[in-house]
């Protein structure tokens, strides 16, 4: 089974998000807080992550440099998922390693298409 880990502050992207992939049998992992969650991606072991881009602690932007910036963890598709929708935005997120670039408000259904076309990649 596929794992998806989510981390946003949202809760109610959260759960949105984590009833649309589990609805399709994938396993999620959610967090409200990137502090300190590179450790736990180690630890978990995602295929995918889906990061928003502002968040309190440490940005989804920072984060997910921090997770193509080491080897464990490099090959993990990285979504982020933000309310930034100027074009140089999404050029940031793309070249900090971002495979997808999603602006909110989203479509949960076209969330959950490049999810699963993302994953049959792996």
């Amino acid at each position: 089974m596929n794992k998806v880990m989510v981390i946003d502050d949202e809760p109610f992207i959260l759960m949105m998000i984590e009833d649309k992939l589990k609805s399709a049998g994938i396993s999620v992992i959610v967090r409200r807080e990137s502090g300190g969650a590179l450790p736990i991606i180690k630890r978990e072991r995602p295929d995918l992550l889906i990061l928003d881009w502002m968040m309190p602690e440490v940005s989804g932007i920072e984060l997910c440099r921090m997770v193509k910036g080491d080897p464990e963890t490099t090959h993990i598709p990285v979504f982020l998922l933000t309310a930034k929708g100027q074009e140089s935005d999404r050029e940031t997120g793309l070249n900090c390693g971002a495979t997808m670039y999603i602006t909110k408000p989203f479509s949960p259904r076209a969330l959950l298409d490049s999810v699963k076309k993302t994953l049959a990649h792996e």
